[in-house]
């Protein structure tokens, strides 16, 4: 990658979602991408998602919505072996873009009096959260600012995972291996952005509701919505339906590298962090609402479009994350947003304040988990916000 690249792509910092070139009408070698829908003056994402299968993504996915208006586009192909074109009404796994729907349904608990955010999780959960992290608030589970690293899971590479692939998380195993360790900093004080705060939040949902949070998540908000294509898989590691297939660049069986089938694999690591499976027609239906106060509503709301006072546990900068949400201004703007990555899959569901200009994408990647931004995802999102204002 160009040192100008890493450079943007090392400002930008929040949806998950980092700044690079302008691109070119040369990125747009090969195959055409096929347009669904178009309404001026949204931006018109052909060019950007135009050539795939590529080097870093073999599909995509494209939803632009709001009052300033609409287009849809896919581009790529359903899987590698037949090349037919890529599904625009496929399911995909949206990894992180899960934690949006569980903020969502701990501040619908909220406002039912059934959960405080300024009580402390251990309250809730006394046998699994120990003493060392007494002080941690729900709040502060959902703005990433609680203090408890991560979970160890087995495993350092893709290969690795990909070996392990069909193993089976407890939600409270995870937690009782965070909450072994020393705390990373007093609560409060920083910001990590990391799963464990969801997963001990979608335990919370368990406690107070006496029901399975997947359970709540779809009392309260995919089936109100009318989300029916977007569903938990629990330990099931397919994906029903129709997809797009993803593949990963790993060591093959033979000692080459190259690309892996892995549509098929359990995310029962990501849980109410991230095992959320949907399409963009169902997120982009699900950020209208959301951004119009039709999911979470009344003063709670806020507290997905504000920022903690707390330093970047990495970086010393300011807080990227609220409550389910992050923020970036884009284009002079503030995009709110979530990015979500499982391996062979990166998606996003983005939106400006009051909804002038939603975003849904998913994107077939090939590193879909790796250092740098995906480039096509990387293309979309500028394509459509235009560059970092700061």
């Amino acid at each position: 990658m160009k040192k100008s690249t890493r450079a943007l792509l090392a400002t930008a910092l929040v949806l998950g979602v980092s700044a690079g070139p302008v691109l070119t009408p040369a990125f747009a070698s090969g195959s055409p991408a096929a347009v669904s829908r178009t309404s001026s003056p949204a931006p018109d994402l052909s060019t950007v998602i135009a050539g795939l299968p590529s080097a870093d993504a073999t599909a995509a996915l494209v939803r632009i919505g709001g009052t300033e208006g609409a287009w849809q586009g896919s581009s790529g192909v359903r899987d590698l072996e037949s090349k037919d074109p890529a599904d625009p009404s496929a399911r995909f796994r949206a990894g992180s873009v899960t934690k949006v729907f569980t903020a969502a349904t701990v501040l619908w608990l909220a406002a039912e009096g059934r959960i405080d955010l300024d009580r402390s999780a251990r309250s809730y959960l006394p046998e699994l959260i120990p003493g060392r992290y007494a002080t941690v608030t729900v709040r502060q589970l959902l703005n990433h600012t609680h203090g408890i690293p991560a979970a160890d899971f087995p495993g350092d590479t893709v290969e690795e995972w990909y070996a392990r692939r069909f193993e089976v998380h407890r939600p409270e195993d995870i937690v009782r291996s965070a909450t072994a360790k020393p705390r990373e900093f007093r609560p409060g004080t920083r910001q990590h952005y990391l799963n464990i705060g969801y997963t001990i939040a979608g335990l919370i949902v368990e406690r107070v509701t006496g029901d399975t949070f997947e359970h709540q998540v779809e009392r309260r908000i995919l089936r109100p919505l009318g989300l029916r294509d977007t569903y938990f898989p629990g330990t099931d590691p397919r994906i029903r339906g129709p997809y797009n297939h993803g593949y990963q660049t790993m060591r093959l069986d033979d000692g080459t590298t190259g690309l892996r089938d892995v549509s098929v694999w359990g995310t029962t690591d990501g849980w109410a962090a991230g095992d959320l499976i949907s399409t963009t027609a169902d997120l982009e239906r699900f950020t209208r609402a959301l951004f119009a106060g039709e999911v979470v509503r009344g003063p709670l709301l806020e507290e997905m479009f504000t920022l903690p006072k707390a330093v970047d546990f990495k970086s010393g900068g300011p807080a990227a994350y609220s409550v389910g949400l992050s923020m970036k201004k884009l284009g002079g703007r503030e995009v709110w947003g979530k990015t979500g990555g499982r391996w062979g899959y990166n998606a996003a569901i983005a939106s400006t304040r009051h909804g002038e200009r939603t975003l849904v994408y998913s994107v077939n990647s090939t590193d879909a988990k790796g250092q740098d931004m995906n480039k096509v995802a990387l293309g979309i999102m500028l394509a459509t916000y235009g560059l970092p204002s700061e």
